[in-house]
């Protein structure tokens, strides 16, 4: 490849992270999940990470004894791909719910049931916008798969691994909305844009939202 060329298909590259990147997620990318999006704040969780946050300032957590964590969600439901297979999204929800159960239970025990005292969560895997020009609709599901590099000399892209997810947490008894929160983060990096994606891949993301949740229980209790 000319030098002239190999500079352009850098600076494109370039570009294209910087505009794909961004530290929260943006009002177009909000899912419908939660029911109210006007009370979000940016905000910091406990493990420095920037999200977008509310909860309710008369919040005591003191009065709730134990939580009960619904089943992940995808939402919306998302068609699998080649990619992104059923197994893959499957993993993902499932993984979710034991990394939420494992953190709080820590400092609370885990409820079989809604109630009064109980902390509901409700979460879902949500989806991300893509960028990617002549997407089909069908392949806008909540693990978006995005270009991060392209290596000029191989020809070959490295794909970065995205996930999204929102969350809502309410009181068991009354079903009022305690605080809601909408994050994302970026797994494992894929090798090229043919590789099959794993749940596997974004454990490590999953492993810190739920870690920050337990985070965020502790400091509310504290207050």
């Amino acid at each position: 490849m000319k030098l002239g060329l190999m500079v352009s298909a850098l600076c494109v590259a370039c570009v294209a992270v910087v505009g794909c990147s961004s530290k929260v997620t943006q009002p177009e990318d909000y899912s419908g999940f939660l029911k109210d999006y006007s009370r979000l704040k940016e905000a910091k969780s406990p493990s420095g990470v920037d999200v977008m946050r509310w909860v309710d300032p008369s919040l005591k957590v003191g009065q709730y004894t134990s939580v009960y964590v619904e089943p992940t969600q995808l939402y919306p439901q998302p068609q699998p791909t080649v990619k992104i297979p059923q197994s893959t999204l499957s993993g993902i929800t499932s993984y979710y719910d034991q990394a939420l159960k494992r953190e709080i239970s820590k400092s609370l025990p885990l409820a079989n049931a809604p109630g009064p005292g109980v902390i509901v969560v409700r979460a879902a895997i949500t989806a991300v916008s893509s960028k990617t020009e002549g997407l089909k609709a069908y392949e806008v599901i909540p693990i978006a798969l995005v270009a991060a590099a392209v290596s000029t000399a191989s020809g070959i892209r490295d794909q970065e691994t995205d996930l999204a997810t929102e969350a809502v947490f309410l009181d068991g008894g009354t079903h009022k909305v305690l605080a809601q929160v909408v994050r994302k983060g970026t797994g494992k990096p894929l090798e090229n844009d043919s590789q099959v994606m794993k749940a596997t891949d974004v454990k490590n993301v999953i492993d810190g939202w739920a870690a920050d949740l337990h985070q965020s229980y502790l400091k509310l209790k504290a207050q």
